[in-house]
């Protein structure tokens, strides 16, 4: 069987049984992960790791987690590696929900909401 590099290539897999994602947000989650890793900001070694460790800290602090979860844990690891490669801040992250806040609250109900860069 070959085996994907594990310091360069994401495995692969296709499962119609799996669960489809429960909120917009989670794909795009899924999405941007993969995006970074394609653009060589970290090896898939590093995100498993970092996945880990926050799925750890997750069931060490969290002991009735169900796994619904799972992609608040995603995005918190995320989070986490981008801060490690510098590729964003807390400010920064902070400053773009605050505006997403605003551009929600102020978009006209039926209208797609839009950030203004």
């Amino acid at each position: 069987m070959n085996r994907p590099d594990s310091e360069r290539e994401a495995p692969t897999w296709r499962d119609d049984d799996a669960p489809h994602f429960a909120e917009p947000w989670q794909a795009k989650a899924f999405a941007l992960t993969l995006q970074l890793y394609e653009a060589g900001h970290f090896t898939w070694r590093e995100w498993a790791e970092t996945l880990g460790e926050v799925l750890a800290e997750a069931s060490a602090n969290e002991p009735g987690d169900d796994g619904t979860a799972y992609y608040r844990h995603w995005l918190a690891a995320l989070e986490r590696l981008t801060d490690a490669k510098q590729l964003s801040t807390s400010g920064e992250r902070a400053a773009r929900r605050q505006a997403w806040k605003i551009a929600y609250a102020t978009t006209p109900h039926g209208q797609p909401v839009t950030l203004k860069c």
